[in-house]
């Protein structure tokens, strides 16, 4: 699969798969491209792109170089300038939906839609917003994984399920396809990343965001509360927002004939008239 360059020299590696109207997925935290492998069946009838962000899965990173988010939104722009993405909907997990929004500024022209994934503005809590886990809590996830890193991720990855969410051979076929394929950040990217998630505050941007928006969200989300794409849901101009109950922070891992469902319907009527 190719890699593109970014102006800093970062090798960013993407899958291509299909043609079509282009759809973008942008996983989240700690993952890889290859968390949206139950995703891949929309290179039926559309150009699936699936970029690794910096830092993860098989993508580069800046020696010496702290990793920003306003750099990940970057990278997204890179990747659409380079394979001349028109007309996309890009669709952003957890931290990649925070990429996406980073990215809106830059992007605008090329999108019709955006679906923001168990995304939130701000993943902490703070006085004037309560959507978000507490930062003590960030803090020590970050102590756990100085501490212990594989058992850390490992406890991280189960959270993100809710209980009973999976079947034992469903958690076995995500283990098997998605995470022992993908490969996991390195501490210091890991690190990095975690430290956007804790400081990242995107809210000021939502009400310039006049593109249309579908934001699906597990009710029982331990990682990030359903109430943040609540106030996402309130505060961009044409937003539509989709719980899916009984599941958790992955609902695409968990339900994806239902979330596969729900983002082909947003693509169709977006791309109504083209």
């Amino acid at each position: 699969m190719p890699d593109i360059t970014t102006p800093d020299g970062v090798a960013i590696h993407y899958g291509e798969f299909g043609t079509g109207l282009p759809v973008v997925f942008v996983h989240g935290w700690s993952m890889s491209g290859r968390a949206w492998y139950f995703q891949r069946q929309f290179s039926t009838c559309r150009r699936v792109i699936i970029p690794d962000l910096r830092g993860h899965g098989r993508s580069g990173i800046a020696q010496g170089r702290t990793i920003t988010l306003d750099e990940m939104g970057r990278d997204l722009e890179t990747l659409f300038l380079a394979i001349g993405l028109e007309q996309a909907v890009v669709v952003g997990w957890s931290m990649g939906a925070m990429v996406v929004l980073a990215a809106y500024p830059r992007i605008r022209e090329r999108i019709s839609g955006i679906v923001l994934v168990g995304g939130t503005p701000h993943f902490t809590s703070m006085e004037g917003y309560v959507h978000g886990l507490s930062p003590l809590e960030v803090r020590g996830i970050s102590l756990r994984l100085k501490r212990d890193y594989s058992r850390t991720m490992g406890d991280f990855f189960r959270s993100m399920f809710s209980p009973g969410e999976l079947t034992g051979e469903q958690y076995q076929r995500v283990v098997r396809e998605i995470v022992i394929p993908g490969r996991q950040p390195s501490h210091e990217a890991a690190l990095q990343c975690l430290d956007i998630l804790a400081e990242a505050d995107l809210r000021a941007l939502l009400p310039e965001i006049r593109t249309p928006a579908l934001l699906i969200h597990g009710e029982e989300d331990a990682v990030c509360p359903h109430g943040a794409s609540a106030y996402m849901a309130e505060h961009l101009p044409e937003a539509r927002l989709e719980i899916m109950k009984g599941c958790g922070h992955a609902p695409f891992l968990s339900r994806p004939e239902e979330f596969n469902r729900l983002l082909s319907d947003f693509m169709d009527s977006v791309h109504a008239d083209d």
